[in-house]
């Protein structure tokens, strides 16, 4: 019988998919206005020392204009940067041979950095290859082992040795952190309102309706799905800013009870003196009362090219900021604390090793402050229903956050881009999460503003449903040369 350190694996194969879906309403976040997207679908097969083997998914949205602004680019050419990221991990993971599932991480971090910035891509773009490699490496574990994961991490299966990648780490009792986390069985939806989303019916003409028994407006969401917890994007233009804001503000203010809020500011503003205009202006509206009281943090409301120059304090000594397109790489969130920033956003398309470390980070600060000064927050809304919504909803629930930005599933209809016996299998798994009628897909199910995720806590991360993999398309290969506009190329 073959024996050896049941954490260790080795790569056996990765099949990369993809697939479509049509938006049911247009979603504008940032410079972007998204009506369509692509989804990425890794399958990975590893093995352990021992002779056992098991295969993990993953799946995460190639989307366009977050990772890279540049509008130089196209959005199809910010997809081939992601799918290059992907191809660079692969590679780099494949050499490694037989690792820890972390140590495949940390061991190539560096190289998938510098091999990214060869290609352009920046590190927010070459993150997010391991991003998803690592869930699919975790997912076959907790298969191998049986185990769930939240159990895996607690008892570091995955082999986490933080203070290497971030030595403000060292002397933290890292383990005691790890064996702290659990999962809840239930989360508060944050729904995001985007800058072109309808604010009432007015907002929207008949023809645009799409009259498919969800939700369409701000208002009928309130009502719908009766969330506590919104993101409100803001666009950079003061004026623009406060009109619509102040047309939220009436209906939550009726519709939404105690609610509470958060600003996303999405790297529209050019500086910090800009984005604390708006909020003295928006203290200053009294019918902007309830929502100014309301608001729990500001997200990433300057560029990231001047975001981490100069200090925040005109702005956070009124509310607190919280770095998320600027937290590139594993040294971003300790630059930005320096200069008053207190908060990070964790998304599983960044990596949930980063998520993980800097939940440590947090827990570490707090108990030197000797209060919760500092905090990480649960973003992304791009995660379509099935394994990205799953492995999101497990990490960032696993790590205590309380509410989580949560709506791929207002901009798409369920999993009706999903096969119906892949939605079914769904179903069947996690009958918390989701309910299918007749005539509709499966869609989550969320109840009083709420998501139950207790299925979530299965063999595995997060996924018991079965995907169709055959009702996919191959993954294309990604061009091994830098992107030049127009789709011009030049050698890496």
């Amino acid at each position: 019988m073959r024996t050896g350190d049941p954490r260790k694996v080795k790569i056996e194969t990765v099949e990369r998919f993809e697939r479509d879906v049509r938006l049911r309403l247009p979603f504008r976040f940032g410079v972007v206005t998204v009506t369509e997207a692509k989804q990425a679908v890794l399958r990975v097969t590893v093995s352990t020392p021992n002779g056992r083997s098991a295969t993990g998914v993953a799946a995460e949205t190639l989307a366009a204009k977050w990772f890279d602004k540049n509008l130089a680019l196209t959005d199809e050419q910010n997809v081939v940067q992601l799918r290059q990221a992907i191809e660079i991990a692969v590679d780099l993971y494949r050499a490694r041979g037989t690792a820890t599932p972390y140590a495949f991480y940390a061991d190539t971090y560096r190289d998938q950095l510098a091999r990214g910035a060869a290609l352009e891509l920046n590190p927010l773009v070459a993150s997010f290859g391991p991003a998803l490699l690592d869930r699919a490496i975790a997912d076959a574990l907790g298969r191998i082992l049986g185990l769930g994961f939240a159990d895996i991490m607690r008892a570091n299966l995955a082999g986490i040795e933080p203070a290497g990648l971030a030595p403000d780490l060292a002397g933290f009792d890292f383990m005691r952190f790890l064996v702290g986390l659990k999962m809840a069985p239930r989360i508060d939806v944050r729904h995001t309102v985007g800058l072109v989303d309808p604010i009432v019916a007015a907002d929207q003409p008949a023809e645009h309706r799409v009259d498919d028994g969800l939700p369409e407006t701000l208002e009928e969401v309130a009502r719908h799905y009766g969330c506590r917890y919104y993101k409100l994007k803001v666009g950079g233009k003061v004026d623009a800013d406060l009109d619509r804001l102040a047309r939220i503000a009436a209906v939550l203010d009726k519709e939404a009870g105690d609610y509470k809020a958060t600003l996303d500011g999405n790297e529209q503003y050019d500086s910090v003196e800009g984005i604390a205009e708006l909020w003295r202006r928006m203290a200053e509206t009294p019918r902007l009362k309830r929502l100014v009281d309301s608001i729990l943090f500001i997200e990433q409301p300057i560029k990231r090219a001047v975001a981490l120059a100069k200090s925040v304090a005109p702005l956070a000594r009124h509310r607190p900021l919280e770095i998320d397109e600027s937290d590139g790489d594993l040294g971003a969130f300790p630059a930005a604390l320096k200069l008053g920033y207190a908060g990070v956003s964790s998304k599983n398309c960044k990596g949930f090793y980063k998520s993980i470390i800097n939940a440590a980070r947090v827990a570490k600060l707090n108990a030197e402050a000797g209060e919760a000064r500092y905090f990480m927050s649960a973003e992304d809304l791009t995660t379509w229903a099935g394994v990205s919504v799953q492995q999101d909803l497990c990490l960032v629930a696993m790590l205590g956050l309380t509410h989580v930005e949560r709506n791929g599933h207002h901009f798409i209809d369920g999993m009706g881009f999903a096969p119906e016996g892949e939605q079914r299998s769904f179903v069947a798994a996690h009958p918390d999460l989701y309910h299918k009628g007749k005539d509709t897909p499966a869609r989550l199910k969320i109840e009083k503003g709420q998501l139950r995720i207790g299925s979530l806590d299965c063999d595995g991360f997060a996924v018991a449903g079965a995907l169709d993999f055959a009702s996919m398309r191959p993954m294309p290969a990604a061009p091994t040369a830098a992107l030049r506009p127009a789709g011009q190329t030049v050698s890496a």
